[in-house]
């Protein structure tokens, strides 16, 4: 694995001590209480987290989106809802606006976003509609100056917080020839009538980070929310994907370095028969195989990153990287929980977080399936 330039390698061990002191210490309560962490995402606002990859004159800290993925991982490491917080809320909710927004779009939303006062959601997913963009419902329909949006979406992360300031969601604004559906991309800002918030779900994991399902009922924005091109909407995101793939690459990564990291600890620590369980070969070789999927993994995202920063096709190997990383994450969390036995089994153990938030690694911004969908397209198959 290349050694990471002096920059880099000090973003990462500055967020790495942010995530023990600071992360650690609150992340199993709002865990337990499926609370927001405003308190921690505000500090993440003031290091310039949520700006990384974004120019300066937009409030951003001019740095890449391998910066980004650097402070995942270590973020990952420790608590994986606010390692998601920052990913959507950079990756899907800020990123958008900056590939594809007016240079007034981006004057109006990216500061405050950049700056993490404020978050915005990726409305893409629907009850019938995720992967299959011919099932989307949601429409947007022209009226004066007007588009009235009409539809919902489920799972959407960032969408109902206090600091929420927009959603973009992918409509329907037309139909192309052949009869196939025109899918465009609307910006929605937060309070706009008919826009509404639905309770939030109860989750297996990720329980500090905010998902809600959306109803747009006659919301209406003006014709000037139109993000990007008309029609290029779902291309758009498919784009934004392919870059939030390393993203969760790296989160993944933390994740399954944390589950390492907690093994080895208290491997080193519980005893059996008098011995350290470390000193047993099935507990050592267990961690050992741990150890190198974490590394793996790692340099697959390390790989698809470097691609993407050199403007090189990549589609590949972020799929790679998102496949291999999410499933070393849940093999960690998995083989972790073992090691720890009956501790393993208790909410106030780091690796059970881990092991109840890892799962959605494997589904989110693209199933496994899907990934090896696209890494056989990337060999022609």
């Amino acid at each position: 694995m290349p050694e990471l330039e002096e920059h880099y390698a000090e973003l990462k061990a500055s967020v790495a001590d942010f995530a023990d002191k600071v992360v650690a210490p609150v992340a199993a309560e709002h865990d337990k209480n499926h609370t927001f962490p405003y308190e921690v995402v505000s500090k993440m606002g003031d290091m310039g987290l949520f700006g990384l990859p974004f120019p300066e004159e937009y409030g951003g800290m001019g740095g890449d989106y391998f910066a980004l993925a650097l402070a995942l991982e270590e973020l990952g490491r420790i608590d994986q809802s606010v390692a998601i917080t920052l990913e959507a809320g950079v990756g899907l909710g800020a990123m958008p606006i900056y590939k594809f927004g007016t240079e007034e779009q981006k004057q109006q939303w990216l500061p405050n976003l950049a700056a993490g006062k404020n978050l915005a959601g990726f409305g893409l997913t629907e009850p019938g509609a995720g992967s299959d963009a011919g099932a989307t419902k949601t429409t947007a329909k022209e009226d004066g100056g007007e588009w009235v949006v009409n539809g919902s979406k489920q799972f959407i992360t960032n969408s109902g917080t206090d600091i929420t300031s927009l959603v973009t969601v992918t409509a329907v604004t037309g139909t192309r020839e052949g009869g196939k559906k025109e899918i465009s991309t609307i910006i929605v800002p937060s309070g706009t009538p008919g826009f509404i918030v639905e309770p939030a779900y109860d989750k297996v994991g990720w329980n500090a980070s905010d998902t809600h399902p959306l109803t747009f009922d006659g919301a209406r924005v003006p014709k000037e929310n139109l993000l990007g091109e008309r029609g290029r909407g779902y291309a758009n995101f498919l784009s934004i994907l392919d870059e939030g793939r390393i993203a969760i690459a790296a989160l993944s990564v933390g994740a399954a370095q944390g589950c390492v990291d907690e093994s080895v600890r208290y491997a080193k620590e519980r005893e059996s028969m008098g011995q350290k369980i470390g000193t047993f070969q099935a507990v050592a070789f267990k961690i050992a195989r741990m150890e190198a999927r974490a590394h793996t993994a790692r340099c697959a995202y390390y790989e698809a990153a470097r691609l993407m920063l050199a403007g090189k096709p990549f589609k590949k190997e972020a799929a790679i990287a998102k496949m291999v990383a999410s499933e070393a994450a849940m093999d960690n969390a998995r083989d972790a929980t073992q090691i720890h036995g009956g501790y393993g089994f208790m909410n106030e153990y780091p690796v059970a977080r881990h092991y109840r938030d890892s799962k959605i690694l494997e589904i989110g911004e693209g199933t496994t399936e899907v990934q090896l969908m696209l890494i056989a397209r990337g060999l022609g198959l």
